[in-house]
């Protein structure tokens, strides 16, 4: 085995080399239990007094995360604008008392978190009938640093009128003007970013508030209330613990093998922590899984109406979104381009697509040829279902050749050659498969429209989709919907079908444990990864790949199996150096990497953030 002795090499950000150091020397040996190990010492935030502290990798004071009394006071307008019953005014920053005692003169400070009724006053006004603002203005005071920003914060809450807020707004810089003493309005997110910077929140929590302001669904509030606990952030924390407990072992044998004896020899010692590593990355797994479910919740769910020409597409987009969004006509490829509309079904945000209706020259008749703007809808089409998170294939219940009369004719289910092409591409991995068999008013009796809708349940090409999907075959009428009277509690069957649709959606967005377990019992413990976000994703698939490499240096694999490792193949300072990677993934999580990377990080995150917040 190969090992290197250059300590100021490795080990120039080892939290835990002094205590190791001790273990070894006192104990003589190193047996790794992860599950046994506890940090010596726990991260924590520093203190909004602490003013000389440093960012959590280096002790420059000059790179410091924390607010100090030398950052300009904010105010903004944190309600929304416009007329209203109330509006908040918030003010953070070591100026607020004196803002107060600007626009409430001679009234003693109120009290820390009561609400105190006042007369707001303009400063630079002398006329008493022109110097009042508000009469009647609820005034709150929460002092540093229990506030939501860590700052001292004030909130006067005043009646809503847009003139009443103006000239509020107006007043509050107005006895500083000429002055050494800064105060602004805030920038976008600013408190929020003040609130991170003084340890009030973590990253992962400002990411779910961002969520919380954004959502529009149930699901979406659903999904923000999870990511605003700290569950995540323990979760990930205790995950870097691990890693760096397991990086100490591995350094130890860097360090000190030439001078202490150890019990285990290197390789059993690197077998053991790999094992631990193992199980790590199931964990990690679970956790990538659930954030890609997540996001279908955060972003929406793409879906996709496929079918031919006049099977009813257009009709059944009408109908989910209760008005008329596409036009409905008679007269074959109506929709050339892409119809796209969102629509809340059941809590769940979902993006319909209503596509050009696919076919091919061959079955078109002479006096209806197909053009090139319907060639680029078709194109278009196709493209965007194989795109779609849910591809809902519309079949029309027709009769079997044309040549019928509609009194003789075989009504059956027709499967278009183009639309089975269409969903032989679709990744029954990643895209889920329904079948609607609509116009089902031409069916002359119940039990021809059950055993049609059999026929296609059993359909060469449908019924291995289907069932990957987990899904059923759906009779509707848009017809029937679209005429139906208040007496029928389903017309058309269109109900039914959404309850189906919103199943679905509850598969796709359950959350899954390790191994890729799913039921109740695994969904409470895990549910909180669903709320992790895109950048938290990307940064555990990192971690994760990083692990991957450690245990391909410590377990070499031979014809697809896992070997015993060789201690004269195990570098361990690689082995060490992946491991420390790992770990340093999981810190970025939270916002605890370097300086430099947590403010990019800020700025992604909080562009997004309203004025006031």
């Amino acid at each position: 085995m190969r090992l290197f002795r250059g300590r100021s090499h490795l080990c120039s950000h080892l939290e835990f080399s002094h205590n190791l150091l001790s273990r070894t020397q006192n104990a003589g040996r190193l047996a790794f239990s992860i599950q046994e190990r506890r940090p010596q010492t726990q991260f924590r935030w520093p203190s909004p007094t602490e003013r000389t502290a440093s960012t959590l990798t280096n002790n420059d004071p000059s790179t410091s995360l924390l607010t100090t009394k030398e950052d300009p006071t904010i105010y903004a307008l944190s309600t929304a604008p416009g007329r209203a019953a109330i509006a908040v005014i918030r003010v953070s920053g070591p100026l607020c008392l004196t803002v107060y005692h600007s626009l409430c003169p001679g009234k003693q400070r109120p009290k820390p978190r009561y609400a105190t009724l006042r007369t707001l006053y303009d400063p630079a006004e002398t006329s008493e009938s022109a110097r009042v603002l508000d009469s009647g203005a609820l005034v709150f005071y929460f002092p540093a640093p229990e506030s939501t920003t860590g700052e001292d914060v004030l909130e006067f809450h005043v009646h809503g009128g847009t003139a009443v807020v103006k000239a509020v707004l107006a007043a509050i810089p107005k006895p500083f003007q000429g002055l050494s003493q800064t105060i602004r309005y805030a920038d976008p997110g600013e408190f929020t970013r003040r609130a991170f910077y003084n340890g009030r929140l973590d990253l992962l929590q400002v990411e779910a508030l961002g969520d919380t302001l954004a959502a529009e669904t149930e699901q979406q509030r659903r999904l923000a209330v999870r990511g605003s606990t700290n569950t995540l952030t323990e979760r990930y924390e205790s995950w870097r613990q691990k890693l760096l407990y397991a990086r100490g072992e591995l350094e130890a044998l860097i360090d000190f093998s030439e001078d202490q004896h150890f019990d285990e020899s290197p390789a059993q010692l690197c077998a053991s922590v790999a094992e631990q590593v193992q199980e790590l990355k199931h964990q990690l797994q679970a956790n990538i899984d659930n954030a890609s479910r997540g996001e279908l919740l955060r972003n929406g769910i793409n879906i996709a109406l496929v079918g031919a020409p006049n099977a009813g597409k257009s009709s059944l987009l009408n109908q989910i979104v209760g008005r008329e969004a596409a036009i409905v006509s008679g007269e074959a490829g109506t929709t050339r381009d892409v119809v796209d509309v969102n629509v809340d079904i059941g809590g769940f945000y979902c993006r319909f697509g209503d596509l050009a209706g696919l076919r091919k020259a061959s079955q078109t008749p002479s006096s209806h040829q197909i053009g090139e703007i319907e060639q680029e809808g078709m194109r278009r089409a196709k493209q965007r279902a194989l795109t779609a998170d849910v591809v809902i294939a519309v079949i029309p219940a027709e009769s079997a050749t044309s040549n019928e009369s509609t009194a003789g004719a075989t009504v059956r289910g027709v499967v278009d050659n183009e639309v089975l092409e269409v969903l032989k591409q679709c990744d029954p991995q990643t895209q889920q498969i329904m079948c609607v068999l609509n116009k089902a008013d031409n069916f002359k009796s119940d039990q021809q429209r059950a055993s049609q809708r059999e026929n296609l349940g059993r359909h060469s090409v449908l019924r291995g989709l289907i069932d990957s999907s987990k899904t059923t075959v759906y009779t509707i009428s848009c017809k029937s919907a679209q005429n139906a009277n208040s007496g029928n509690c389903d017309p058309g069957g269109i109900q039914t079908f959404l309850d189906g649709l919103n199943q679905l959606f509850r598969r796709m967005t359950a959350a899954v444990g390790p191994y890729g377990r799913e039921g109740p019992g695994n969904n409470s413990a895990w549910a909180e990864t669903l709320g992790a976000s895109e950048r938290q994703r990307v940064l555990l698939q990192q971690c994760f790949q990083h692990l991957d490499k450690f245990l391909a240096g410590v377990q070499p694999s031979q014809d697809g199996h896992r070997a015993a490792p060789d201690e004269e193949d195990i570098d361990v300072v690689v082995a060490a150096e992946h491991l420390r990677a790992a770990a340093d993934c999981l810190a970025k999580i939270a916002g605890r990497g370097e300086a430099g990377d947590v403010e990019d990080v800020l700025g992604v995150v909080f562009e997004k953030f309203c004025v006031g917040k």
